[in-house]
């Protein structure tokens, strides 16, 4: 498996992403049309070809990912079943977050 050329690590939503351009990732929630130009400041890490490795202590200086948001949808529901042996007891319930799919343009 050949190596990209570019990528970065970001941070959004509380959790890292690896990424590179043309890559479609589901984010956490962010606010915003479709079709809608975004900048992720918060790069942890960058490889280029010109530059190799650049790991920021904690972020990149002057890094940013720009995405397109490309739909704003929900995750598969996850199902939270209580239940309490011998006793009759059952819970269940679900829940579906909301996300973000957005499809990485460029690392500068």
């Amino acid at each position: 498996m050949a190596e990209s050329a570019l990528y970065a690590v970001i941070r959004t939503g509380g959790k890292q992403y690896h990424v590179s351009p043309g890559e479609k990732v589901v984010v956490e929630t962010i606010e915003g049309e479709v079709g809608t130009i975004i900048t992720f400041n918060d790069v942890l890490m960058r490889k280029s070809t010109e530059k190799g490795l650049c790991v920021g202590r904690p972020l990149v200086e002057g890094a940013s990912v720009t995405a397109k948001i490309v739909a704003q949808e929900r995750a598969k529901k996850v199902v939270i079943f209580k239940k309490t042996r011998r006793k009759g007891y059952t819970k269940k319930q679900g829940h579906r977050q909301n996300c973000t799919r957005v499809e990485i343009q460029s690392i500068a």
